[in-house]
């Protein structure tokens, strides 16, 4: 097998290279933590045909808001490019992934979350209608408020639908469970990974901008002290229409930084977006409730809120790599109930003595821990990931919450699939992918691949 690097510069074009039929890996800007780009080649081997890689990044990016005030993307728009596109005209998206240059049609792609999720909810429920191109290079529209199952090519199987949904229940309070939703008609695209088209438009919901302000709380290291973690934790549950983003950056993240720049030294943070109307109560009603000092809490500017949690990941991936480390993380969510589960099992983590550290999206009980090992200590993390996501399973939690499977995770996902689910899967394959020539070793061929 052979890898063949293709760029696309136009939908048209992406359309008549799908009427050749080739195998293809679509990407936008090899963003991904889920798909190892650096070993492509090996980690699509499987397979006895060439696979072409399709850049689709220079696919002009076309921006609009429509009659509703939903965005309207088309082409390589990126996440940071839809903010700003949507503020300059006085209104905001509810999805911030913390890698802006991501593009937004991966993003539904991989049915990404990022901080905004506590606030606006997921990306799933935002997006109002797509367009994708079929296996044929064909163009359709898909629509939120029509079910999946009554598209014509599905409406003989709701006994599967229905099936298949009873399932999904069991993790509908997550951002994402370990298989799709596949109830609305835009559930075909979102989070599917390309395996059943390429997305070429998303419509998107927005809403007026607010005024925010962004919080930070220094609290104790985690591994010594989670109960004021746990306090704030259990006291933003209730205040989702006010507060946008709960976020975790623990003190090994901020060693990154130079000291200079660091907003706190010796100390997890903290952040919270707040929507400044509703600051006096949030800080009467909750900050002032809180077992700290009043200095602990302060607020930073929101271009140096940005700046901060784009640059931690940044400087993270170029140290490990000048040291030539692979980093190993999760992307585990669970619910409440589990959350203190959740830190106490990363604190076992800690203990191993392989540097790490632990962010993410806190208020949601989904954070992201991070080993950073040296090549010799990569099996020892392997196995300790093993036996976390087994843990997460007798939760009920979910594996990959935000960032999808890809093809690096799809050992860890097997356990958490039945035969409905892959039923579901070859059942969409045949529909949408019948030669399977759309990200062929996606996780719904594996299956076919037991």
């Amino acid at each position: 097998m052979a890898i063949i690097n293709k760029t696309f510069s136009s939908t048209e074009e992406v359309s008549k290279h799908l009427t050749e039929g080739e195998a293809t890996f679509y990407h936008t800007s090899k963003t991904s933590t889920v798909v190892p780009y650096e070993i492509l080649e090996r980690a699509l081997g499987a397979i006895d045909k060439d696979v072409v890689v399709g850049d689709l990044s220079v696919i002009r990016p076309e921006m609009s808001l429509d009659a509703h005030k939903n965005l309207v993307v088309r082409g390589a728009v990126t996440w940071k490019d839809a903010k700003e596109f949507c503020l300059s005209n006085g209104r905001e998206i509810g999805t911030s992934p913390t890698e802006e240059l991501a593009g937004v049609l991966a993003g539904l792609a991989t049915s990404c979350t990022g901080e905004r999720a506590f606030g606006f909810g997921t990306l799933r429920n935002q997006v109002v209608s797509c367009k994708f191109l079929d296996h044929e290079g064909k163009e359709y529209d898909l629509f939120r408020d029509k079910k999946l199952v009554e598209l014509p090519f599905l409406n003989d199987s709701k006994e599967l639908f229905d099936e298949y949904g009873t399932t999904y229940k069991n993790y509908s309070l997550y951002k994402n469970a370990p298989f799709p939703r596949m109830e609305s008609e835009t559930d075909l695209m979102i989070g599917t990974e390309g395996q059943l088209g390429v997305i070429t438009e998303a419509t998107l919901e927005t809403t007026p901008a607010a005024d925010v302000i962004y919080l930070f709380l220094m609290l104790p290291k985690w591994e010594e002290d989670d109960r004021l973690h746990l306090e704030v934790f259990e006291a933003v549950q209730n205040l989702r229409n006010k507060v946008y983003a709960v976020e975790l950056i623990d003190e090994n993240s901020l060693q990154v930084l130079p000291i200079e720049e660091r907003p706190a030294v010796g100390k997890d943070l903290i952040f919270l977006e707040i929507n400044s109307a509703y600051f006096e109560e949030l800080y009467e009603n909750f900050l002032s409730k809180l077992d700290m000092p009043e200095e602990d809490i302060f607020e930073i500017a929101s271009q140096k809120c940005r700046e901060l949690r784009m640059k931690i990941p940044r400087l993270t991936f170029e140290q490990n790599s000048r040291m030539g480390v692979t980093k190993k993380g999760t992307d585990v969510q669970v619910s409440r109930e589990n959350f203190k589960d959740l830190l106490a099992y990363y604190r076992k983590f800690s203990e191993l003595g392989i540097p790490y550290n632990l962010f993410g999206h806190f208020g949601d009980a989904h954070l992201h821990f991070n080993f950073m090992p040296k090549s010799e200590e990569e099996s020892i993390c392997q196995k300790k990931l093993e036996g976390l996501y087994e843990a997460v399973r007798t939760w009920n939690g979910s594996p990959f919450a935000e960032h999808g499977i890809g093809i690096i995770k799809q050992k860890f996902i097997h356990s958490y699939l039945e035969e409905i689910h892959f039923k579901m899967f070859k059942l969409l394959k045949s529909k949408l992918d019948p030669k399977n020539v759309l990200f062929p070793q996606g996780f719904m061929t594996m299956g076919e691949r037991s």
